[in-house]
């Protein structure tokens, strides 16, 4: 079975919505409070599974693997239907979910991946700005190409799409899409 990324799905790393609720749980405070207790998701979200299955990221796929699951996990608190937070209120999601954006970037800057941190970064902006302009669809398109990036390395067309969604083309999903199809290859 292939993934959004063309990349063979056998052996992606199963569990890491269970990795990140015991990491909340161990973290205590109010994120523990907020774990959601009766359902898990067993698989890891699709841009958590492309970042972990790259090349760059061959060396921690777990560490990376959860790393994302957190920051995705935070975008959709903002966005979407977390699997692994309930929230009581509205209010709370948006500082839910910047929790775990800073959770996972600074499980990020621990290893010492400077670009990866760049890359999620721009891609929680992008994905932001795409939500922002009711584009579903390229929201997603962005994650999962700043996944690829994280996992494969950076490449120009790649770097050509951030542009394209910044700059607000309708052309932006396509060169998102292909940016992933394209693989990477060093800028």
């Amino acid at each position: 079975m292939s993934d959004a990324g063309g990349h063979d799905g056998e052996g992606a790393l199963d569990g890491a919505p269970a990795r990140l609720r015991a990491l909340l749980l161990e973290g205590g405070g109010l994120m523990a409070t907020l774990v959601n207790a009766t359902t898990v998701c067993a698989q890891a979200s699709e841009p958590a599974r492309i970042a972990a299955s790259g090349p760059r990221t061959a060396c921690a796929r777990d560490e990376y693997e959860l790393l994302v699951e957190a920051i995705y996990e935070g975008y959709l608190l903002h966005y979407g239907a977390p699997r692994v937070v309930r929230i009581p209120e509205d209010d709370l999601s948006l500082l839910a979910g910047d929790q775990l954006y800073a959770i996972g970037l600074a499980r990020l800057v621990a290893l010492g991946d400077t670009f990866a941190v760049a890359e999620l970064a721009d891609t929680i902006s992008l994905s932001a700005l795409a939500q922002g302009a009711g584009a579903l669809e390229l929201a997603g398109a962005v994650w999962l190409a700043g996944a690829h990036a994280v996992g494969w390395g950076p490449s120009e067309l790649h770097t050509h799409a951030k542009e394209l969604v910044l700059a607000g083309a309708p052309s932006a999903i396509e060169a998102m899409r292909t940016s992933i199809q394209a693989g990477a290859t060093p800028s």
